[in-house]
């Protein structure tokens, strides 16, 4: 079974940060959510984004089961019920959806499991609302900006919200939407930078996500 959606949003509101990542290579995945877990994450959103997502998506299940117990490894760009349904029996703690797909909305909360929704609009943010999501990722994050949260907010203040996509890891980009009353951020290649992760450099991939961590700690 896996946890209740409220203790991971908990998890959500503690880190504030949450990763977004895929390779196709199985150990770049697993060094990758090493080095966060070892920076102080203890959420992880891996991506449904390539051939290799399920195979690369179980071998993180395992390792996380083993030495990373108080990791919440989630699966993001889900799109239909089955996929939600698929991750869901290999042990993916919550479901993320680039949209709001009622069918999947559906699927997760007869599931009991964490459902956050993509949405653009406030249209969407009102499915999601129906759908029982408690948190809604607004993406694109860098074509939204933290204004699109102050009007929203008080149209829904029963939500959480958190914004993927554009993100930066500095002091201005992270306090201005805390300010605006996100929970978290997903940040992506601006946190697990390309360059870094080829080079596998690991040891200088932690230190930019234990400077990034701070950064939101001091914030929120």
């Amino acid at each position: 079974m896996p946890p209740q959606p409220a203790t991971i949003i908990a998890a959500f509101e503690r880190s504030g940060i949450i990763p977004v990542f895929y390779h196709d290579d199985e150990e770049v995945c697993i060094q990758v959510m090493q080095a966060c877990y070892d920076a102080g994450i203890r959420v992880f959103e891996f991506t449904n984004r390539g051939e290799h997502a399920r195979r690369n998506f179980a071998a993180m299940r395992d390792k996380k089961l083993v030495s990373m117990p108080d990791m919440y490894l989630g699966i993001g760009t889900i799109k239909n019920a089955a996929d939600a349904e698929t991750f869901t029996g290999m042990g993916a703690d919550f479901i993320v959806s680039p949209i709001t797909e009622t069918s999947t909305g559906a699927y997760c909360q007869a599931a009991n499991i964490l459902w956050i929704p993509g949405c653009m609009s406030p249209s969407e943010i009102a499915v999601a609302e129906k759908l029982e999501a408690q948190l809604v990722k607004l993406f694109p994050g860098n074509v939204l900006g933290p204004g699109f949260v102050n009007a929203v907010r008080p149209l829904f203040p029963g939500m959480k919200f958190m914004p993927t996509g554009g993100v930066e890891p500095t002091q201005e980009s992270i306090r201005s939407w805390f300010d605006a009353g996100v929970i978290c951020v997903g940040m992506g290649s601006n946190l697990l930078s390309k360059k870094v992760i080829e080079s596998k450099d690991w040891n200088a991939l932690k230190d930019k996500i234990v400077q990034t961590f701070a950064l939101v700690k001091a914030l929120h």
